[in-house]
């Protein structure tokens, strides 16, 4: 499901990091796409992100925020990056539309002139429209491909040709679990984010040798604000849980895929779909 569709509370509290996993990023600079709203998946990545010790740089768009149903506050960029800095690290957030050829390398220079050089990157913006064969378009398809796959692919390529540290180095792209199932009225979404899984393992194979790892993460239907009661509780009786995901449940994965204990997993699309059955 696409990160950026959500709506729950944005005074709900989170669970305390465990101490063990406090400071294990300590030094490293994170750069993550696709933050504008607190109760995205974008945000959680960030927390969980300082949390482990990390500053962090993020990247938001509010003229994409503005067109979707999510009713975001034009604040809510300003108010994360408060909340990250009041964690004890450093925060920095760059307005910056990635659907644009030249915004991948104009993100990763910004980044390092305000934190340094990022050896952790989480392709986590993403474009959304529902379509179906009946709308489709070329503009449609150009939309989603700009963003969802131009824009991580040359994030994640240039990232590696500047990371220069030998060992450390850790991609993250999103994906929404289009080699399992189909995701019918959302052709142009799906035809990307697909892609993404095979750009995935093939960059793993290429870049291993300078330290970094690839890996993608499917984080199920995930609650950031999107889904109506009805369809909430529609998905939440196909969880063996009853419950269906928090922007949370996929940070804590990705917190654990960019720190030491990842080193060896790589080229891999993870489904972490809290069991999701599909029909």
């Amino acid at each position: 499901m696409p990160e950026a569709r959500s709506s729950e509370r944005l005074d709900q509290k989170t669970q305390p990091e465990p101490a063990n996993h406090r400071d294990d990023l300590r030094g490293r600079v994170a750069l993550v796409t696709g933050v504008g709203r607190r109760r995205g998946i974008g945000s959680a990545i960030c927390r969980a992100l300082a949390a482990r010790g990390a500053d962090v740089v993020f990247s938001y768009w509010r003229a994409y925020d503005r067109e979707m149903p999510w009713n975001s506050d034009e604040e809510e960029p300003v108010a994360l990056l408060e909340e990250l800095r009041g964690m004890g690290v450093r925060a920095e957030a760059i307005e910056l539309d990635l659907s644009l050829p030249e915004s991948p390398e104009k993100l990763l220079d910004a980044t390092e002139q305000e934190l340094g050089r990022p050896s952790i990157l989480v392709n986590n913006a993403a474009h959304s429209e529902n379509d179906g064969f009946e709308r489709l378009d070329a503009a449609t398809l150009d939309a989603h491909h700009a963003v969802n796959l131009r824009a991580t692919a040359l994030l994640s390529v240039h990232f590696a040709r500047r990371f220069e540290a030998g060992s450390g180095g850790r991609i993250v792209n999103f994906t929404s679990g289009q080699s399992i199932g189909p995701m019918p009225g959302e052709l142009a979404y799906a035809a990307s984010k697909g892609a993404i899984e095979a750009f995935t393992r093939t960059l793993a194979a290429e870049v291993g040798h300078k330290g970094i790892t690839v890996n993608a993460v499917n984080p199920g239907p995930t609650d950031t604000g999107w889904m109506g009661e009805e369809l909430a509780r529609d998905l939440a009786s196909k969880f063996p849980s009853g419950k269906v995901g928090q922007p949370e449940d996929a940070a804590r994965l990705v917190a654990f895929l960019v720190g030491d204990g990842a080193a060896w997993i790589t080229g891999q699309i993870i489904n972490s779909e809290g069991g999701f059955l599909r029909d």
